[in-house]
């Protein structure tokens, strides 16, 4: 079998949901030269918002961390119906993740490890990025985490 990113992904068990369409008035996703800029995507599994509420008083880190993971696994829904290939992706340039957060709570680095081990676990080197965590008092649809990549395309 060959050492694709879908391969990788099958192998993860994960297969990839179709591309979330925006809620408002924005577009999922912006390419710009060899960039693809995503929306923020949210971590909904099965079309259905999947952890909710805030870190440090109703989500724990594991929580967190799996949250950040759909995210990432709508990351690249959002990648594959802009390229249409995976194995188009160069690279991931940086992820921005928030984490909706109580005061003291303090490992948004943490939770935000949750999308950085899958994207490296799926894409190998081309998945090592840039990263930033916040803390944000709330996000749409009281999210626990939210995260926007860039994405540097072949």
């Amino acid at each position: 079998m060959a050492d694709t990113i879908e391969n990788r992904l099958a192998e993860l068990g994960v297969s990839l949901p179709a591309a979330a369409a925006p809620a408002a008035n924005y577009v999922p996703f912006m390419r710009s030269g060899s960039l693809i800029l995503t929306a923020g995507q949210l971590p909904l599994k099965d079309g259905k918002l999947a952890v909710s509420g805030l870190l440090g008083r109703d989500v724990d880190v594991a929580a967190g961390k799996e949250a950040a993971k759909l995210c990432a696994i709508n990351i690249l829904a959002q990648a594959k119906a802009a390229l249409g290939d995976l194995e188009k992706i160069e690279r991931i340039v940086k992820i921005t993740v928030f984490v909706a957060s109580s005061p003291d709570f303090t490992e948004q680095h943490l939770v935000a490890n949750g999308a950085s081990d899958f994207l490296v676990a799926v894409l190998g080197e081309r998945g090592k990025h840039a990263r930033s965590a916040v803390g944000t008092a709330s996000l749409p649809l009281n999210a626990a985490v939210e995260i926007e990549a860039i994405i540097e395309t072949a």
